[in-house]
């Protein structure tokens, strides 16, 4: 029950609001926040530019070589800004102020992720789904990962296989983990940032249906960053997640 869906540091340790400013100068709040403000229009921009010149009408049948170029241009829009606050506000090196570094360790995430897509999330719905058995149809919350599946043939399913399970992991998880979820947590407790930054994460996929599922599973992913320091973990978490809800969603 609850269908399926895709999620679209040196210091280790439990991070406290004191070692998110000493680290490597975490990007502060402020700079994050226009910087994300200004990505999302620019991002937003240049993917209808890009809709428009293939000639799409219809984003919801929008051929998957097409969406890929449109989303990678908001990515990279999201990239250059995370790059401009780390050189205004951060250290001005960008793995090092984003947290991006990995371990053998971190590849716990991969059963972290698969058992939030399988367990914890159909869990979160449960409730939902015996209040209001309509809106939160196993049909409704897994329309969006289907959708996608069924304009995936040839070359388009290399890319989206690249698109949802390899590059947006880590762009999500860069910008809001690495770099929201850290600059909140300059200003507030790093428990407060973190729930944050999971409510931002889940409203900006403007899918409501999947909202209680995408702020679960930003407080996973969340958490995994508190607990090691580095996105390593959430990232893997990230791609096991969302491999898995792709997996769910194949015919």
């Amino acid at each position: 029950m609850g269908g399926s869906s895709v999620a679209w540091s040196p210091v280790p340790g439990t991070l406290t609001r004191r070692s998110w400013r000493t680290a490597r100068r975490p990007v502060d709040l402020p700079f994050a926040a226009v910087a994300w403000l200004v990505a999302f229009f620019v991002g937003q921009a240049l993917s209808v530019l890009v809709l428009l010149i293939a000639g799409v009408d219809d984003t919801e049948t929008t051929p998957i070589p097409t969406l890929f170029v449109a989303v990678t241009a908001t990515w990279v829009a999201y990239l250059a800004g995370a790059w401009w606050a780390s050189q205004r506000s951060g250290s001005g090196s960008f793995l090092a102020d984003y947290r991006l570094r990995f371990a053998p360790v971190d590849l716990v995430g991969i059963p972290l992720g698969v058992l939030t897509q399988l367990v914890l999330v159909p869990l979160v719905y449960l409730p939902l789904v015996e209040l209001f058995p309509d809106t939160f149809s196993d049909d409704r919350l897994s329309e969006t990962a289907e959708r996608l599946v069924e304009r995936a043939e040839g070359a388009g399913v290399g890319l989206l296989i690249l698109m949802v399970c390899v590059i947006a992991p880590v762009v999500e998880e860069i910008v809001y983990r690495g770099m929201l979820q850290g600059a909140l947590a300059t200003r507030l407790s790093g428990l407060v940032a973190l729930a944050a930054a999971a409510v931002w994460f889940a409203l900006i996929h403007f899918r409501p249906v999947e909202y209680p599922g995408l702020f679960v599973f930003g407080l996973i992913a969340g958490a995994g960053l508190l607990a090691t320091g580095r996105l390593g973990l959430p990232i893997v978490t990230h791609v096991a997640f969302n491999v898995t809800g792709l997996v769910l969603a194949w015919p």
